[in-house]
């Protein structure tokens, strides 16, 4: 009887075992925290997102140098709505647009939509950064507010929320318009001088009704004046501001084809 052959040697394993790539959510993920903490790290973006947002409200909210027309409600419940819709326009507009741009410029945006990440990973990590920054701020401005007397209606909470999500959404949108489009020293300028405007005129920190008669029938209906006039009707008066919602609603559908259509990545 032979002794059985012996059994064969098993293989080695590879050097290296190839890497792979991290899952999308994953990916997406770490993106969102690295724009985030790009915000959150850079002074300028800083002041524009979170500083002068709460300045705006003291001083508006505390003072009477601004006429605000309150129509019997207190002046801080006025001004709040308007100061969160300012706040969340800075962070989804002013600051998302400068940073994309730059990106764009440098070349960031071509080389990592070549990664796995992807050009749809890479827009769903700015989005998610964006809302994290724009809660940051409400939370910011809302314990500000609170603490100087705020007293926002609760059946407008929900209301004001869905506000709050189609502001950053028509934004943002806004936001990647300018910077897929225009050189970056352009919307450094463009983006900051539209947030200035925007914000004197445009009927989201004070009511469209301070505004002149045919310019506030026209204001109400532009993202800022929609985004306004819909979180005092919400925080004010605990009205659903269907209207207004639905205005937004379709300047984020308008402005996201723009961007879908015109957007260059380099």
């Amino acid at each position: 009887m032979t002794a059985p052959a012996p059994a064969p040697a098993a293989a080695p394993p590879p050097a290296h075992a190839p890497d792979r790539a991290a899952p999308t959510a994953r990916r997406v993920r770490a993106q969102a925290r690295f724009e985030t903490l790009a915000v959150l790290r850079n002074g300028e973006q800083l002041l524009v997102t979170l500083v002068i947002p709460v300045v705006a409200l003291i001083a508006l909210g505390r003072s009477s140098f601004v006429d605000v027309g309150t129509d019997g409600a207190a002046r801080i419940d006025v001004v709040t709505p308007g100061v969160l819709g300012l706040a969340v326009m800075a962070g989804s507009m002013t600051s998302q647009a400068i940073a994309t741009a730059f990106d764009r410029r440098n070349g960031v945006l071509r080389l990592l939509a070549t990664t796995p990440l992807g050009r749809g990973g890479l827009l769903a990590g700015k989005a998610l950064a964006v809302l994290v920054v724009a809660a940051l701020q409400v939370v910011v401005v809302g314990a500000v507010a609170l603490a100087v007397g705020w007293r926002p209606a609760a059946a407008g909470l929900a209301p004001a929320a869905l506000a709050l999500l189609l502001g950053v959404a028509a934004f943002t949108a806004l936001a990647l318009l300018l910077a897929g489009t225009l050189r970056a020293e352009a919307v450094l300028a463009v983006a900051n001088l539209l947030l200035v405007v925007l914000a004197v005129v445009g009927g989201v920190v004070l009511p469209v009704a301070d505004l002149p008669g045919w310019w506030a029938t026209v204001a109400q209906w532009l993202p800022p004046g929609a985004l306004g006039e819909a979180l005092r009707g919400a925080l004010v008066d605990g009205a659903f501001p269907a209207a207004h919602l639905g205005a937004l609603a379709a300047w984020t559908l308008v402005l996201g084809a723009a961007v879908r259509r015109w957007f260059r990545w380099s």
